[in-house]
């Protein structure tokens, strides 16, 4: 019953499989006027980011690229419900693997051997996820965290897997990667997203910053000595983009603590530097400062 009720909440959505994209984006130009310049969405914590990750940049260089994320914000989100009803062939056409990047995926599957991918909230990461599941020899596994709103956590997840994706909570990851030794798989690990033990996080610079990071993706390829790959959904033009993908790590159990997550904390952090308007600006990301931990710690 909770499904058949949710399918009719998320009529409204399933209407995108009627948009052709010329008009998706007149709406999403729609969307942009009012999230942007009437309801201001949390246009204080992007422009803190912004002047916090580039102290160099004068404000008109800031306002530039901040525009150009509030575009690409609404582009972003209109993409993703419009892919629960595109075909593979436009998942190919939008969003392709890169040739090179392909032949990797392959190289690697080949080798019977399950990878940790790691990526951040870069580019079009959702879509971009439907098109590695839809190309890749790979069963693609996204560890996610549920969303505490139950009709978008069903909405959002049904858009992922519809192709063929599967989702782990991430309080199941280890027992679900143990349950599916025998498939060679692609674990994606979002590693951007704010650590809520900051004391236990990895500390390093990030974009300019104090940052904490998640040491989940690093355990988790030492644990099961996955190979660690690094993803990013780059965009090329309006509603095209290209999935690419580095060889980080092929043996992590040789590795010291704290090398894998730097390596893919600092390729990150090229990708924004790369292309910034394109990072997901508007969240928390540092809501919490290595000082401040420490004199909470010591009180």
């Amino acid at each position: 019953m909770k499904n058949i009720r949710y399918h009719i909440y998320a009529a409204p959505f399933y209407a995108f499989v009627f948009v052709p994209f010329w008009l998706l984006y007149l709406i999403s130009d729609f969307f942009f006027v009012v999230i942007y310049y009437i309801i201001g969405y949390r246009k204080h914590v992007v422009l803190t980011n912004l002047r916090n990750s580039f102290p160099q940049k004068t404000d008109e260089e800031l306002e530039t690229i901040m525009r150009k994320f509030y575009i690409h914000f609404c582009d972003m989100f209109l993409e993703t419900i419009k892919s629960l009803t595109m075909s593979r062939t436009q998942l190919k056409m939008r969003y392709p693997i890169d040739d090179d990047s392909l032949k990797l995926a392959h190289q690697l599957h080949a080798k019977n051997q399950s990878v940790i991918i790691v990526m951040g909230h870069f580019g079009q990461w959702e879509v971009g996820g439907q098109s590695f599941s839809v190309e890749s020899p790979f069963q693609l596994f996204a560890i996610y965290h549920p969303l505490k709103n139950k009709f978008f956590d069903w909405l959002f997840n049904y858009i992922r897997t519809h192709v063929g994706t599967k989702m782990i909570s991430m309080s199941n990851t280890i027992r679900e990667m143990i349950k599916n030794k025998d498939i060679v798989g692609g674990y994606t690990f979002i590693a951007d997203q704010t650590p809520s033990n900051s004391k236990e996080a990895y500390w390093t610079t990030f974009l300019n910053q104090d940052t904490p990071v998640l040491w989940g993706t690093e355990k988790l390829a030492k644990k099961f000595d996955y190979p660690v790959v690094f993803a990013s959904v780059r965009k090329i033009k309006r509603g095209y983009y290209k999935v690419f993908l580095e060889m980080l790590c092929e043996n992590p159990k040789n590795t010291d603590d704290g090398y894998i997550t730097a390596l893919h904390t600092k390729k990150l952090e090229q990708e924004i530097i790369n292309q910034p308007e394109i990072w997901l600006w508007s969240h928390r990301r540092w809501k919490h400062t290595r000082a401040k931990i420490n004199q909470a710690f010591q009180i």
